[in-house]
C-alpha cells in the first residue's frame, strides 16, 4: 500500500531522526509534532510568540539551550529534549503532548481536563504519528 500523499516528503527527516535518537524518542512522534506545530516551517512564529519548527516559546528555548530557535537543527534538538523530559515525567505520550502544548501543570490533570484546543492538538499529533509509524519517514 503506497504511503499517503502527506508523507511524500518530510522536510528535515534526517535531522528529525538524529534528534529523536539522541533523546530516546520516536522519530515518528517528533515528525508528527513538528508537522502539527509548524507544518515543517522553520521560520514559523505563532501569535503567542512560539518560534521555529517545534514552536518553542523563547523562555523555553533558552531553558533548553536553544540559542537560535529558527535554526532547524537547534530547534529539533530542543523540541526532542523537551518531549523526552515530559515523557520521562508523565510516562504517557498523551500527557507529554499536553505538557508540550499547554504546559506541565495542565498535563498533571490529564487529557480530559485539558482545553479543547489541546485535546484537538494531541489527537492531531497522534494521528500524524500513527501515519509516520505505519508508513515510515521517507
Amino acid at each position: 500500500m503506497p504511503a499517503p500523499r502527506s508523507h511524500a516528503h518530510v522536510p528535515y527527516a534526517a535531522q528529525i531522526r538524529r534528534a529523536a535518537s539522541r533523546h530516546g524518542i520516536s522519530p515518528s512522534l517528533l515528525a508528527a509534532l513538528v508537522r502539527a506545530e509548524s507544518a515543517f516551517n522553520p521560520s514559523a512564529v505563532s501569535s503567542a510568540g512560539a518560534q521555529g519548527l517545534g514552536q518553542l516559546m523563547p523562555a523555553t528555548a533558552r531553558w533548553l539551550g536553544v540559542a537560535d530557535p529558527f535554526d532547524p537543527v537547534e530547534n529539533l534538538e530542543g523540541a526532542a529534549r523537551y518531549v523526552s523530559q515530559q515523557l520521562a515525567r508523565f510516562r504517557s505520550v498523551q500527557r507529554a503532548l499536553v505538557a508540550y502544548h499547554a504546559g506541565p501543570e495542565r498535563a498533571r490533570a490529564g487529557l480530559r481536563a485539558a482545553p479543547r484546543s489541546t485535546r484537538a492538538y494531541v489527537s492531531r499529533v497522534m494521528r500524524f504519528e500513527r501515519e509516520y509509524r505505519e508508513h515510515g519517514l521517507p
